[in-house]
């Protein structure tokens, strides 16, 4: 089993839409980057910790890649947004890649270029960040599987 961690806005919407691929065996709302060691969701909602709302997947590499997990975040999300997704605005709600060893620093950066070249969002700067793995926070159990567990739709919206 291999980790990958990404932030792409609200974390309730990108664990659903890494919940619904195959091969993901989990994906776990979390909070990383921020300069605190101790936080939790009202701390960080105020955006004032430094940390970003993140999903930690779990996959299988014999069934799903890394580079197809990037697919998946690049495609469900705003990454020309800075630090904002849809409604949701600030820091905590950027665009990042935390990545866990040096070949996802490398595919993560290959894919960047990759979806800028693409033409996909046209002449707008992609400001995704892509950092080294830091101390990965679990969200509250009330995080967890919120879209399912609430029987709510997506808060993202496929791009």
């Amino acid at each position: 089993m291999a980790l990958a961690t990404f932030g792409a806005g609200c974390f309730w919407g990108v664990e659903y839409f890494f919940r619904q691929v195959e091969g993901v065996l989990n994906a776990t709302s979390g909070y990383m980057g921020g300069k605190n060691t101790a936080t939790t969701y009202e701390e960080v909602k105020k955006g004032n910790t430094g940390h970003a709302e993140v999903v930690q997947v779990e996959f299988d590499p014999a069934i799903i890649s890394y580079e197809d997990l990037l697919e998946v975040f690049w495609k469900n999300h705003n990454p020309t947004s800075l630090n904002m997704q849809g409604g949701d605005i600030g820091t905590q709600y950027r665009s990042t890649i935390f990545f866990h060893d040096r070949e996802q620093k490398a595919a993560a950066e290959a894919s960047k270029l990759a979806f800028a070249r693409s033409g996909r969002w046209g002449l707008r700067h992609i400001v995704t960040e892509i950092v080294p793995l830091q101390q990965f926070h679990v969200a509250e159990e009330y995080h967890q599987n919120y879209i399912d567990n609430n029987n709510l739709p997506s808060c993202h919206i496929a791009y």
